[in-house]
């Protein structure tokens, strides 16, 4: 590689550390992270996505949707706290008992 190549490739690890910073690197593909100041906030959110989707759906009749819906629901479902929901089953089960 020639030294003006060299520079280049050096300059662009060097921005890259700076400003790619998003995404993380996981086994199949790439992950970012969602901040959320708790899980009523993360409920707000999955619900406004769904929102968004039915808004879509109901808006984009027998016309090119503007909103890819299978994404934004795909991205919903994973944000959804199933594990949470299986220990307020729990703590649920263990109030009825009682």
């Amino acid at each position: 590689m020639e030294t003006v190549e060299i520079e280049k490739v050096n300059y662009l690890k060097k921005q890259s550390t700076q400003y790619l910073n998003i995404l993380k690197s996981a086994n199949k593909g790439y992950h970012a992270e969602l901040k959320v100041l708790n899980y009523s906030e993360l409920g707000c959110v999955i619900t406004n996505m769904l929102k968004v989707c039915i808004l879509a759906l109901e808006n984009d009749n027998y016309k090119k949707p503007s909103i890819d819906v299978g994404l934004v629901l795909e991205q919903a479902l994973h944000l959804f706290p199933t594990d949470e929901m299986e220990l307020l089953d729990i703590i649920n089960e263990m109030l009825v008992k009682e």
